[in-house]
Order: C-alpha cells, then structure tokens, then sequence
C-alpha cells in the first residue's frame, strides 16, 4: 500500500480506511492478529482485512458491515490526527493547480504541521519529483517523517526540524514551487525566492488574517515577485431534493368546439428534482496569495 501507488491487496502493515457511513470513517493499521472495534462490531485484521482486496464489504462481529477503502490524500485529510489546524481538499485543490505542480515537480513546503496538503502535493509530483518540508516543531517534524515513511512515501520527501524564517529551506535553487503556510511569512519570502529555480517558478502563501497578507504582498514585490493575486475559496454544497408540484391546469388543447372526455383532475402533481442552497455553511478559511518569481530574462525594466 503507498498513497501515491494503487494496492489491490491489503497486507500487514497498510494502513486502511474503515468507512462506516459519509460522515463516519477511522484509519486503522493492518496488524496480524490485531482488532479494531467499530459501533458494528470487532474487525479481526488477520481474518476480515489480509489478504482481501480493498474495497472489500466486511461484516463486524455483531452483523453488521463496513467498506474497507484505499487510502487516499482526500480520505487522509478527513481521517488524520489532528496535531494542528489543517488545509482541505477545497484549498488543497486551488493549490496544487495554481503552483502548476506535476509529475517531477520540486516543492518546498512550510509548516508541515499535520501533513494534510503534503500528501496531495506527494501524490502530485510522484514518481520523479520531491517535497522539501520544513517544520519548527521537533515533535511535530519526527511524527511527520514517520507517517511519510509508514505510507510508503518516504523517497519522495526530506523533513527538516528547522525555522524556516531564520535558515531557509535548507535547499537553493532547485525548487518549481513553494507553499508557506507559518505566522509571518513575509519573513520567508527571501528564503523561498533563494530556493527557487532561477528560470522562474510558482509561491504561494496561506494566511487566516488580511494584515498577514498585507505583509506578504509588501515582500513579495520587494523582492521582484510578479502576478501577485490573492483569493478566498468558499465552498457551497447544494441539497438534491424531491419535490412535489401541482400541475396547473390551463384548459384543453382541443379546438372549442371538440368534446374533450379525459378531464384533468383538479389535484394532478408532478415529482421534479431541485435542489436549495445550504442554510449554513463553512465561512472563511484563510486567504491564498499567489505569485510568480520571473525568470531573469523576462524581467521587466521599471518605467
């Protein structure tokens, strides 16, 4: 099992997505002999999960039935523990198309924190590319580094325990996109253009708070950045529903003169699908501020 490789088989050792119902999923840790208990019942990995193919309807010890999926970076982020407030597929998504990543990429990447954007960007830029990820908490670094290497993920990613404001990424020149997701990055901005490429490339900063993002424009254009553009993503999920609609009744389609022996009743209906928007919804996330570092021979003269 690898997030960015298709298993067709569980083994001992994959990690597994245990899906319960939409809003209902854990990730479990395939291990002989080992027992996940679930509101159905036991899960017995050694019988119900090696072995069986992913996918797979398993039936719980007192009846009742789970999916056991494969896992994904949109079902990672859904189901990860939580060591610090983390980006979801609606932001993730904006990013990985607005830095241009794909296969072979390089990315450098800060804060780690608990690795949700990570595995999209891994799942990305593999099998030939390589996410440099900086993260100032020691702890936070080692669990990172062991869930990458647990994934089967480890080859594409270096994790470094350093403060990406005073030190830099640790790598110069090499990187086609960089992603700053930490307090002040304006104060890294100097460090993410050192570790770009020098042809060019893609940065992009995420900030909750619009004075952040003030601050890290001002560095970005200090420091030669062009396409500077900033953007809010909300996402609206509309209810599918049925309903029933009365069917006006505007008289017969025969001539006046012509009989009609087929009335239509007075309480005929129609079912029609519609849909409502929601009445709440996820508000304001963070701010995601784009920009392009040019390459030296496509700069621009100031007039």
């Amino acid at each position: 099992m690898s997030f960015v490789e298709y298993s067709e088989f569980i083994q001992e050792g994959d990690v597994a997505i245990i899906f319960l119902g939409h809003d209902s999923m854990m990730p479990v840790k395939v291990q002989q002999g080992a027992q996940t208990q679930t509101r159905y019942g036991v899960i017995r990995h050694s019988k119900d999960l090696i072995g069986q193919r992913f996918g797979t309807k398993v039936t719980c010890s007192k009846g009742g039935w789970v999916y056991v999926l494969h896992p994904t970076p949109e079902l990672w982020t859904l189901n990860l523990p939580h060591r610090t407030q983390i980006l979801y597929t609606t932001d993730i998504a904006n990013i990985t198309m607005m830095l241009e990543l794909k296969p072979g990429s390089v990315v450098c990447e800060s804060g780690t924190g608990s690795g949700s954007l990570s595995h999209a960007i891994l799942r990305t830029i593999a099998p030939t590319g390589h996410l440099h990820t900086v993260e100032f908490h020691q702890q936070r670094a080692e669990k990172a580094a062991e869930e990458f290497r647990e994934h089967r993920v480890g080859h594409l990613v270096t994790v470094r325990n350093q403060d990406v404001c005073k030190e830099g990424f640790g790598v110069t020149g090499v990187a086609d996109a960089v992603f700053l997701d930490i307090p002040s990055p304006w104060e890294a901005v100097r460090h993410a253009k050192n570790a770009m490429k020098r042809q060019g490339g893609r940065v992009c900063s995420f900030s909750p708070c619009i004075e952040q993002v003030q601050k890290t424009v001002e560095a970005l254009a200090d420091e030669g950045f062009q396409e500077i553009s900033t953007l809010e993503v909300l996402l609206r999920v509309h209810d599918v529903r049925s309903i029933t609609l009365p069917l006006p009744d505007f008289g017969s389609d025969q001539p006046l003169e012509t009989p009609t022996d087929t009335p239509v009743p007075s309480n005929a209906s129609v079912l029609c699908k519609t849909t409502t928007p929601p009445r709440d919804m996820a508000g304001h996330t963070g701010y995601l501020t784009f920009a392009t570092k040019p390459s030296r021979d496509n700069l621009c003269p100031m007039i």
